[in-house]
C-alpha cells in the first residue's frame, strides 16, 4: 500500500546515507581500502583470462640457480662465487650488445666500487683491467645500459657516467603487502661532496657534526639537516641559487683554490626503469616531460608526434598493468649462463651456431635464484609469490602500447555513489519490498559486471566497495527498514479506521493495495440505508412500563433511577442486536459500513475498494439483512413465554416487569450514483470514511418511503441489477414513481422481493 504522508523522508534518508558513505570514503580507512584493492586484484586475475596484445620485444635475462653454478664451475673460463665480480656483468653487456639488444636494464644494485675483485684478462691475453673499469667500459661502448637506483642507493660515478641512464627499481607495496603501483619518477638530491662526506664520515675534529641526509628539511633560506642518532639539527644557510658557504663546514681548512660557495645539492630526476626502457624504444624525451600531478597525468613526447599520457595520483604513482608474468611465453626469457657461454665462443672466434635472439629487445637483467638476497620476490594482483622484477617489463609494455590502468578520481567516485544511491532509493521506494530487493540485487549484479567489463576492456578501475555496499546495500536496507516501520504504523492506522466498518477481506485489500486514495474523490457507489421500524414505539413502551411500575409501587428516587437505567440498557441491547444483524449482512457482502444514525444503518459499496457489481452486492446485503431480522424476530418471540414467567417473579420481588419481545421490521432504501467519497475529520480528532452528495440523499429518502419489511431501489440501481442479475431484476416489482424531499423530479422505484418463499 502506498502511503502519502512523509514523502520527503525517503529522500532525506537517501541523502543522509549518501553523505555518510561519502564522508567515510573521504577518511580513506585502510580496511575499506584493502577491501577495494581485493576487488581490484580479482579484476586483474579475471583480465588475465582474456589475453591482451603486448609488446613483442621484451626480454628477461635471469640469474638462475643454474647461472650461479655455471659461473662457479669454471666452464665459462672463470670461476666466481655468489657475489660475482663486475666483469661478469661486463661480459653480459658485451654479448647483448653483440646480439643487437635495444636496451639493457639492470635490476641489480651497484652501490660502490669493488677494489677487492680480480682484474680482467683482456683479449690480447697480456694486459689486464680492473673489474669495475671493464664493466664501465663495456657500458660506455654499448651505449644502451640502464643502471638501477633506489632512494637509498646510487651507483658510483664511474658507473653512472658510463651508463645510458639510471632507472628507479624501488618497490613500495600497499599495506596488505601486494605490489600494485610504482612511482613514475623520483627527484634525487645529489648532495655536495663535502656535505655527503660529513653525512657518511664526520670530521674527526668536529665529531658533533654527523648528518642524516635522508631526513633533510627545506625552509626559505636554509636547509635543516638532523644529526644522526640525535635530536639536534644543523642549519645550512643557502641563498636563492641554493649555494652555501663551504667555510661553514671546512672552516679555516678551506683550500685556497676552491670557490667560497657551492650548490648544496643538485636535483636529478630518475624515472622508473620500465619507463626508461620504453622511452629508449619510442625515443621519448624524458627531460621535457610535462608533469602535472594535481591534474593526475604525466605527458611524455617523442619523435614524429608520439605521445604517451600516464595517469598518476598526486604522489606520482601509477598502477602496473600486470599482463606479463616471468613465465609468460610471450616474454623472451633466458638464463645468464647461455649468454655468457655465447660471449666466450664469440671472443674465441667460434661464430658457428651463435644466435642473436635479443636483437631489438628491451632486456631486463635480474635475479630469479632462490635463497639469496639478490632476488626480489613478493605478491602481485596476479600471483601470491613471484619475481617483482616483472614490474619493469609490464611498465615498459604499458608505455609502449599506450595502455594504462586508470582509477576513477575522487569526484568521479562520489558521482557514482550519488547516482547509484539515488537509483537505489527510487527502486526501493517505488517498488514493493520483495520487488525492490530483487531489483536492487540486479542493480548490484549489473554494476559489478560492468566494473569487471570496464577493467577487462578498458583497464578502468571503477570503485566497488563504497558504491555497492554503501550507496546500494546500506541505502536499500535503510529504506526497507524505514518502510517496514512506517508502513506497519500506517497499517495499524488503516485497520483502526476500517476494521469496524468493512469486512476483514476489504481491510486486507486496503493494506495490500499498491495505490489507494483516501482523500476526496468522485466515485460511483451504491448507497444503502436501513432503518429499524417500531424501535421508537418499543422504547416508549419500555419507558411507560417503568413509569407505571414506579407510580404503582412507590420507591425511593435512587431505586427508581436504577429501574430507568436498567430499562435503558435493555433498550440499547435490543437496538444493538438489530443493528448488528444489519451490519453483519453489510460486511459479509463486502460493503463499507459508514455510520449508525440512531436506529438506522448507512453503508455503501465500490469504495474504498472497487467492486464492479456494487449494486448487486448492496441488494444481496439488503436481502440478507431482511432475512436476518426475520430470523431474529422469530427467535425473540419464542422467548416471550419464558419472559412472562420471569416477569411474575420480578413483580413479586418489587421490580418492574420486562416488556415482551416485539417483532421489529426493517425498511431499506438503495440508490446508485456519483458521490464524493473520502476521509472526513483529522488525525487529531475523529476520522470517518464517508460519502455525501445528491445520490446519498436520495437513498435516504427511499428508505423513508420503504415502510416496514421492504427493500426499495431506484431506477439507477435497477439498471445495474439488470446487467449483473437479470433473474433477480425480473422478480422486482416496479412501483409508482415517488416525489421525495430535495429531489426535483419524480423517481422511478422498484421493490426487491426477499422472502425465501417468493
Amino acid at each position: 500500500m502506498k502511503f502519502k504522508p512523509l514523502k520527503r523522508a525517503p529522500l532525506i534518508i537517501a541523502l543522509l546515507v549518501m553523505a555518510l558513505v561519502c564522508g567515510i570514503y573521504a577518511l580513506r580507512l585502510d580496511f575499506l581500502e584493502r577491501m577495494e584493492r581485493m576487488t581490484y586484484d580479482l579484476r586483474v586475475r579475471t583480465a588475465s583470462h582474456f589475453p591482451a596484445p603486448v609488446a613483442t620485444n621484451l626480454a628477461f635475462v635471469a640469474m638462475e640457480e643454474s647461472s650461479i653454478k655455471a659461473v662457479k664451475s669454471g666452464r665459462l673460463g672463470y670461476s666466481f662465487g655468489l657475489l660475482w665480480p663486475r666483469q661478469v656483468y661486463g661480459r653480459l653487456v658485451d654479448e647483448l650488445t653483440a646480439q643487437g639488444a635495444e636496451a639493457v636494464g639492470f635490476d641489480v644494485l651497484f652501490g660502490e666500487l669493488r677494489s677487492d675483485q680480480p682484474p680482467v684478462l683482456l683479449a690480447d691475453g697480456v694486459h689486464t683491467e680492473e673489474s669495475d673499469d671493464f664493466f664501465a667500459r663495456q657500458m660506455h661502448r654499448a651505449g644502451d645500459v640502464i643502471l638501477a637506483i633506489t632512494p637509498d642507493l646510487m651507483p658510483p660515478s664511474l658507473f653512472a657516467t658510463n651508463a645510458l641512464a639510471l632507472g628507479d627499481i624501488s618497490t613500495e607495496k600497499d599495506s596488505d603487502g601486494i605490489l600494485r603501483r610504482v612511482k613514475a619518477f623520483r627527484d634525487i638530491h645529489q648532495w655536495h661532496p663535502i656535505i655527503r662526506q660529513f653525512a657518511s664520515r664526520p670530521d674527526p675534529d668536529r665529531p658533533e657534526i654527523s648528518l642524516d641526509l635522508d631526513r633533510a628539511r627545506f625552509a626559505p633560506g636554509e636547509i635543516i639537516l638532523p644529526q644522526t642518532g640525535a635530536t639536534n639539527v644543523v642549519e645550512i644557510p643557502v641563498d636563492a641559487d641554493n649555494d652555501f658557504e663551504l667555510a661553514d663546514f671546512l672552516g679555516d681548512k678551506l683550500p685556497p683554490n676552491l670557490p667560497p660557495k657551492a650548490k648544496a645539492f643538485t636535483t636529478r630526476r630518475i624515472w622508473h626503469m620500465g619507463i626508461v626502457l620504453a622511452a629508449r624504444q619510442l625515443k621519448l624525451d624524458l627531460a621535457r616531460a610535462v608533469v602535472d600531478l594535481p591534474g593526475g597525468k604525466i605527458i611524455l613526447r617523442g619523435e614524429n608526434g608520439i605521445e604517451r599520457v600516464i595517469p598518476v595520483d598526486v604522489g606520482g604513482y601509477f598502477l602496473v598493468d600486470w599482463r606479463l608474468t616471468p613465465n609468460d611465453p610471450r616474454l623472451l626469457r633466458m638464463p645468464v649462463e647461455n649468454l655468457l657461454w655465447q660471449d666466450k665462443l664469440r671472443l674465441a672466434g667460434e661464430t658457428n651456431g651463435l644466435r642473436d635472439d635479443f636483437r631489438g629487445k628491451l632486456v631486463v637483467v635480474g635475479s630469479a635464484a632462490q635463497g639469496n638476497d639478490l632476488t626480489d620476490r613478493g605478491a602481485t594482483p596476479l600471483e601470491h609469490d613471484t619475481l617483482l622484477v616483472s614490474k619493469h617489463w609490464n611498465v615498459a609494455n604499458s608505455v609502449i602500447n599506450g595502455q594504462f590502468i586508470r582509477r576513477t578520481t575522487n569526484v568521479e567516485t562520489v558521482v557514482i555513489i550519488i547516482f547509484l544511491g539515488l537509483f537505489t532509493a527510487f527502486l526501493t521506494w517505488q517498488l514493493r519490498a520483495l520487488s525492490a530487493s530483487l531489483a536492487t540485487f540486479l542493480l548490484v549484479a549489473g554494476y559489478v559486471g560492468f566494473t569487471f567489463f570496464s577493467f577487462v576492456e578498458y583497464r578502468l578501475w571503477l570503485p566497488l566497495i563504497f558504491p555497492v555496499f554503501g550507496a546500494v546495500v546500506v541505502e536499500h536496507f535503510s529504506l526497507i527498514t524505514y518502510r517496514v516501520v512506517f508502513e506497519q504504523r500506517e497499517q495499524r492506522r488503516v485497520k483502526s479506521v476500517f476494521s469496524r466498518i468493512v469486512s476483514p477481506n476489504i481491510v486486507h485489500e486496503l493494506l495490500q493495495a499498491e495505490k489507494l486514495s483516501l482523500g476526496g474523490a468522485r466515485r460511483e457507489v451504491t448507497v444503502f440505508f436501513a432503518d429499524v421500524r417500531g424501535f421508537t414505539t418499543f422504547t416508549d413502551q419500555m419507558q411507560e412500563q417503568v413509569t407505571e411500575h414506579v407510580r404503582t409501587y412507590p420507591v425511593n428516587p435512587a431505586t427508581a433511577e436504577k429501574f430507568y437505567e436498567e430499562s435503558a440498557r435493555e433498550t440499547l441491547e435490543v437496538v444493538n442486536l438489530y443493528l448488528a444483524a444489519v451490519a453483519d449482512a453489510v460486511k459479509t457482502h463486502n460493503g463499507t459500513l459508514d455510520k449508525y444514525i440512531g436506529d438506522c444503518v448507512m453503508a455503501f459499496w465500490n469504495a474504498p475498494t472497487p467492486n464492479e457489481k456494487h449494486a448487486l452486492a448492496a441488494i444481496e446485503a439488503a436481502i440478507a439483512a431482511q432475512r436476518a431480522i426475520s430470523r431474529l424476530n422469530a427467535s425473540r418471540l419464542a422467548q416471550n413465554a419464558a419472559r412472562e414467567t420471569d416477569n411474575r417473579s420480578r413483580v413479586a420481588a418489587g421490580q418492574p416487569p420486562k416488556p415482551l419481545h416485539v417483532a421489529l421490521q426493517l425498511g431499506t432504501g438503495i440508490n446508485t450514483g456519483i458521490v464524493t467519497v473520502g476521509l472526513m475529520g483529522s488525525d487529531q480528532h475523529i476520522l470517518n470514511y464517508t460519502i455525501f452528495g445528491r445520490e446519498v440523499n436520495l437513498a435516504s429518502r427511499l428508505e423513508g418511503v420503504s415502510g416496514s419489511g421492504r427493500i426499495i431501489i431506484s431506477d439507477a440501481t435497477y439498471d445495474q441489477l439488470l446487467r449483473h442479475a437479470p433473474a433477480l431484476a425480473a422478480a422486482c416489482v416496479e412501483l409508482a414513481p415517488v416525489t421525495v424531499k430535495g429531489i426535483r423530479n419524480a423517481v422511478r422505484i422498484y421493490e426487491v422481493p426477499w422472502q425465501p418463499n417468493k
